[in-house]
């Protein structure tokens, strides 16, 4: 019986203060995640895309990166744009639970994620350093987010979702 899948498979998420986050190596690894998403996946068949993690299938996850990165970048666009916008909050689990995410094809979601960092990174490299400090409200968890910290979580949390793809494939279905 395989073991228990970690938590944290690339480690947990330790916010850097925001003049610690290193933007360079955040903005490469948000340009390089599609292409490590779509290699982690590429052959897996149907049946295979519907192996649990924890409580996510391998296509809810990948569907998921593509509803959570379009927010983020929603994010930035509107903390660039806004004085300070509190953003729109969803629930991941109920997005994640919906048919197109529980049973459709992971392509659409992976050709979206290639358009989408190609556009972030894009945006990503044209702000000027004081623009990282720039945020946004979230109305859940009460917190002021600046773009610095925000770059940081969602550089980690691409590497964390397809690292539990690569857990899957690993420990679940041997390849």
């Amino acid at each position: 019986m395989p073991p228990d899948p970690p938590q944290n498979p690339v480690g947990a998420f330790t916010p850097p203060a925001e003049n610690q986050v290193d933007l360079s190596a955040c903005i490469a690894g948000i340009e390089t995640q599609p292409s490590q998403l779509a290699a982690t996946v590429d052959g897996l068949l149907d049946d295979q895309l519907d192996t649990k993690y924890r409580n996510w299938t391998i296509r809810q996850i990948v569907h998921h990166l593509a509803d959570s990165h379009v927010h983020s970048y929603v994010r930035f666009k509107w903390a660039l744009t806004e004085d300070h916008p509190t953003i729109k909050a969803y629930d991941e689990t109920l997005w994640s639970d919906l048919a197109e995410s529980r049973e459709g094809t992971i392509q659409p979601s992976l050709m979206l994620l290639g358009g989408l960092h190609a556009r972030w990174g894009k945006l990503l490299r044209s702000m000027p350093r004081g623009d990282f400090s720039r945020g946004f409200h979230h109305p859940e968890s009460g917190e002021d987010v600046c773009l610095a910290s925000a770059l940081a979580y969602y550089e980690w949390h691409g590497r964390h979702h397809t690292g539990q793809i690569a857990w899957v494939k690993k420990e679940r279905l041997g390849l």
